[in-house]
């Protein structure tokens, strides 16, 4: 059962902040409107309060008050969460954005994260030493969330998940007590935060295998919407052929009102692929040979630059305060009857941020065993996530509504779970479907660290013996 909500003791309070190097937030404060604001700007929560920690001691004194006083407790990294599960209605907030910092070991090529970094930060610390670690497509995004969820981008073909890069991690579990998860310390936690989600503390510190990558050539390359059948399928072969070297999501979409897209197609409705190859210019060449030579497209911005270059890439696009709706699947084949209910949406896109994006999951991370982490696709070809996006609150429902209807006809070809970092609060049987086979043991982890299910604001796995 999880933890209910009780009225907060206002010594208990007082007694949480004096003992804070952080702020302690409360409605009445005068940065408690902007402190409780997550990327999102559909999710609309007021917490009771909002920690701002600023080391490892707050956090414990944090998940300690909130297990003593019996309220709900949200965890928030970057805040980019789509569900806006780093925030919460009446009860705590632990806001670890202030908790960041990366640090770089070239020679073990290892780099070490507080857990309210960014990606972008990660980027930059790894950059300047010829390394990266996998992870997302913006750079704003906080890398603990992102990882605890999986960890798809840019690089997962060549180098696998963020989670399969994950050599340790410290946590700060529901009872206070702060412990290390590796594979010789705690291997049963370890295995279950690489793609379990918050469930089972707070993970204040994360170490990754960093891998060799400085720049790459990558950008996008769009096509008319009337040729996305042929295109897709086409995609589709040339990755399934491809070496691990070659990546990059397919999406439907509309062209942005701006530079650098070229004006005569501002606002055109089109299909495009954003890549990536990890290698040389010359082998990147050959390898996109092929697509450039049956279907010129009518922009090509491939070109060579620095990984972080094209992980900011979309920041501009899409900043904090857009309204967001979400809905996600993993995806194996994609028949015809799918391809044309892809085609048909897309002509409605009901906004110019609106999209469908297929990350592909091949490569590197399909070569790992369903069962050595929580992440149980890896027969999965792609993840996939539609999304309604539109900074007009206005537009919420119309946003809401596409994604719904669209995923309503795209879910009947999928595998049934979802990437558990695209979805929105959607219910536990979705959860249970995204975990499949490895659910069960999620949920025996989960009644030996956290038996009173402290940490349920997430994509919640319950206790189990």
């Amino acid at each position: 059962m999880s933890v209910t909500k009780s009225k907060l003791d206002p010594a208990a309070v007082e007694s949480l902040g004096k003992s804070l190097r952080g702020d302690l937030i409360d409605p009445i404060h005068p940065e408690y409107d902007a402190a409780r604001r997550v990327y999102n700007a559909m999710i609309d929560k007021h917490p009771a309060l909002i920690a701002r920690c600023l080391d490892v001691a707050d956090v414990i004194n944090c998940v300690r008050f909130a297990a003593t006083e019996g309220i709900d407790l949200a965890i928030r990294g970057g805040g980019h969460n789509g569900g806006g599960l780093g925030s919460v209605d009446d009860g705590l907030v632990i806001d670890l954005s202030r908790l960041r910092g990366a640090r770089v070991n070239p020679d073990a090529r290892t780099a070490t994260v507080a857990g309210g970094t960014t990606l972008g930060e990660l980027d930059h610390a790894t950059h300047a030493f010829g390394l990266a670690v996998p992870a997302g497509i913006i750079s704003t995004t906080g890398v603990g969330g992102l990882t605890l969820g999986g960890g798809l981008g840019y690089l997962t073909r060549k180098y696998g998940l963020s989670i399969d890069n994950l050599i340790e991690a410290d946590v700060v579990l529901a009872d206070g007590s702060l412990v290390r998860a590796s594979e010789s310390e705690n291997g049963d936690l370890f295995w279950a935060i690489r793609g379990g989600g918050g469930n089972f503390g707070v993970v204040t510190s994360f170490t990754f295998q960093a891998r060799p990558v400085s720049t790459v050539i990558g950008g996008p390359m769009l096509w008319p919407l009337e040729q996305a059948p042929e295109v897709l399928a086409f995609y589709t072969d040339l990755l399934a052929n491809g070496p691990d070297e070659l990546g990059g999501f397919f999406a439907l979409l509309t062209v942005p009102p701006g530079p650098p897209f070229p004006e005569e197609l501002h606002l055109k409705k089109v299909c495009g692929v954003v890549w990536c190859y990890v290698g040389s210019a010359e082998d990147a060449k050959a390898a996109l040979a092929p697509i450039r030579a049956k279907f010129p497209p009518a922009l090509d911005g491939v070109g060579e630059l620095p990984l972080p270059a094209l992980q900011a890439a979309f920041d501009g696009l899409y900043p904090p305060g857009d309204q967001w709706y979400w809905r996600a699947d993993f995806v194996r084949t994609i028949p015809a009857k799918a391809v044309e209910a892809h085609v048909d949406f897309a002509r409605k896109l009901p906004t110019w941020k609106s999209t469908m994006h297929l990350y592909p999951i091949d490569g590197a991370a399909a070569r790992v065993s369903p069962d050595a982490t929580p992440w149980t696709y890896r027969d999965a070809r792609f993840a996939q996530v539609i999304v309604g996006v539109d900074p007009d609150p206005a537009m919420a429902g119309a946003v809401r509504d596409w994604t719904v209807g669209y995923w309503d006809a795209l879910h009947p070809y999928s595998m049934g779970g979802a990437y558990t970092n695209f979805m929105m609060d959607e219910g536990e049987d979705r959860v249970r479907a995204s975990y499949g086979s490895n659910y069960k043991r999620l949920a025996k982890i989960k009644a030996r660290y956290d038996p009173r299910n402290l940490f349920h604001v997430n994509q919640n796995i319950q206790p189990s013996s």
